[in-house]
């Protein structure tokens, strides 16, 4: 009888057996039958399961005499096949998984490859940035989230925004656009904005803003390319990677949510006017020169520098280092230590 091994089991029969045999010296069926009290077909079985088992072995030079032979004997010459094989077998895994496996840094470097040109694209050619631009706006179908810094637009940009505005809120798309504070006072802006909100898009405004962001359906963000050649219009970093899509997302909530609405009839211009002063004189007491204040709240410097000469009016200062210094110690923007 085999195991699921394949080799015979050792039944208590056939070990009784070979313990006969073995205190006897050698197996004789007559003596085996007589004293185990088996008929001649148990005999026959026991012998074939201990030969099988390697446990009887012809003795050299009398073929038909079958001796017992030790058990380690027996074991070495039974499986000592099937273990050179499992050796083999072992042998040959091992050198195909270190070969598999010394492929690893090159499966790596692909991926990371692969991942960086297909979540990333950064591309210079202007007039690509646009023509991708342009086709994501077509493709849009939800939302589409906006940070235009810089103060008041072109009026030439606003034309062109207003068809594609428009063209997208039919189309049930949600718009929701952040500017800064400073695009408030520009009569084009306002009209436009005028325009877009009746039609259901949002518009809200901060004071300070981070770079120009667009981020269509939270599936795909163009952000400003950084390093440019000087004369060349910038391109930009096409992202579209999700957990990277989904931190601008919230960046953009974040600011979004202390915002002030953009309402072009309301009477929050007054108030509005009174945030990018209290801006201006955050930045001056920071110590900020006038061209990165301007730059920092999307105002020209020309009214930067007109706001800073009221400021340092108000202030009683002969100077603008001096307004910057008298803003800090006065106590309107709270401690000089708390300030961001």
């Amino acid at each position: 009888m085999k195991s699921v091994s394949g080799f015979a089991e050792l039944d208590d029969l056939s070990a009784t057996a070979y313990g006969h045999a073995v205190r006897e010296g050698r197996f004789e069926r007559e003596a085996i039958a007589a004293h185990l009290s088996l008929s001649v077909d148990e005999v026959e079985r026991t012998e074939r399961v201990l030969r099988h088992l390697k446990l009887l072995q012809p003795m050299p030079g009398h073929p038909s005499v079958l001796v017992p032979v030790g058990p380690d004997v027996a074991a070495a010459d039974l499986v000592g096949a099937a273990e050179q094989q499992i050796r083999d077998l072992q042998g040959a895994v091992t050198e195909v998984r270190g070969k598999l496996l010394s492929l690893t840094p090159l499966y790596f470097e692909g991926r990371r490859e692969r991942n960086r040109f297909e979540a990333f694209d950064l591309i210079n050619d202007a007039a690509l940035v646009q023509s991708m631009i342009n086709e994501r706006r077509q493709q849009c179908r939800n939302e589409i989230l906006m940070i235009q810094p810089g103060g008041p637009r072109p009026p030439e940009v606003l034309a062109a925004a207003r068809e594609t505005s428009h063209e997208m809120l039919s189309r049930g798309v949600k718009m929701r656009t952040l500017y800064q504070h400073t695009a408030r006072s520009d009569l084009p802006t306002r009209s436009y904005v005028r325009e877009i909100t009746e039609a259901g898009a949002e518009v809200r405004t901060a004071d300070e803003v981070i770079d120009r962001l667009f981020i269509y359906d939270r599936e795909i963000a163009f952000l400003p390319e950084r390093a440019r050649q000087p004369g060349r219009p910038p391109g930009a970093a096409v992202v579209r990677e999700p957990t990277l899509v989904a931190f601008l997302c919230s960046v953009f909530g974040h600011l979004w949510d202390g915002a002030t609405p953009f309402e072009p009839e309301s009477a929050k211009a007054e108030a509005t006017a009174d945030d990018v002063k209290h801006s201006i004189m955050r930045l001056m007491a920071k110590g900020f020169k006038d061209e990165m204040v301007a730059r920092r709240l999307g105002m020209s410097v020309r009214t930067c520098r007109r706001h800073i000469a009221e400021i340092t009016e108000e202030m009683e200062a002969t100077s603008r280092f001096q307004a910057g210094f008298n803003v800090a110690m006065s106590g309107v923007l709270g401690d000089f230590a708390d300030l961001p």
